[in-house]
């Protein structure tokens, strides 16, 4: 796919296609690697509306896992050191939107770029942990303010998503993990058109409705 994937970063027009054929990608890493997933859905996205999505961040599979149960173009917001990763680097620092969290400037141009995408009618996706926590045992460490800014600002809805056994499967630990199910929960979108209050409330909602649905997973037993 390597030609494709080239031609269509090309232009910001080809971005679509991108995404299209990274989802297939996606979907091919995923099988490839024993991975099956299932989706519980309580709404689903408009096609072609642009979202705020958010997700816990536990795994290297999230990113692909985010690519193939998500069929709204979206561009992801990540750091700037993944952008040195080989090959992977190469399309991630072409299609993302990059930010250097040690440095303001950076982080004030996310927002420009942001208001871009989301005027071309993409999504956008951030983790808002902002990274993997070292320490395994949290379930899930606190939400940094950028993702809820965003939203708020640019008036879109935010569609949190809990994915349940990405840490088990395939964690940061060497030697750790196994094939088989890959649980995933998209919530309900929660509006912020007119929001008023102080976005951390709605930061806080949103990480207790992705907290709540771990506990959920973590009590249901899953030995597949």
């Amino acid at each position: 796919m390597f030609p494709f994937l080239v031609l269509s970063i090309l232009t910001e027009s080809g971005y679509p296609y991108f995404f299209k054929m990274a989802r297939i990608w996606a979907k091919f890493i995923l099988f490839g690697m024993g991975f099956r997933y299932t989706i519980d859905k309580e709404q689903d996205m408009e096609y072609l509306k642009s979202y705020m999505i958010v997700a816990n961040h536990t795994s290297m599979a999230d990113i692909m896992l985010m690519l193939a149960v998500t069929r709204n173009p979206f561009v992801f917001v990540g750091k700037k050191e993944l952008s040195k990763i080989p090959l992977f680097g190469f399309f991630y620092k072409r299609t993302c939107i990059l930010v250097d969290r040690s440095s303001s400037k950076s982080r004030m141009q996310v927002f420009e770029r942001a208001q871009k995408r989301i005027n071309q009618g993409f999504s956008i996706c951030i983790f808002p942990e902002g990274g993997v926590p070292d320490d395994e045992s949290i379930l899930l460490d606190t939400f940094k303010d950028g993702a809820f800014r965003l939203a708020v600002e640019h008036k879109i809805p935010i569609a949190p998503i809990t994915f349940g056994d990405n840490k088990k499967r395939f964690s940061y630990t060497f030697l750790s993990g196994s094939p088989g199910l890959m649980r995933v929960k998209m919530h309900k979108h929660i509006e912020t058109a007119g929001f008023v209050a102080d976005r951390k409330i709605i930061r806080e909602e949103v990480r207790e409705v992705i907290y709540k649905q771990l506990l959920q997973f973590e009590s249901v037993k899953n030995d597949n």
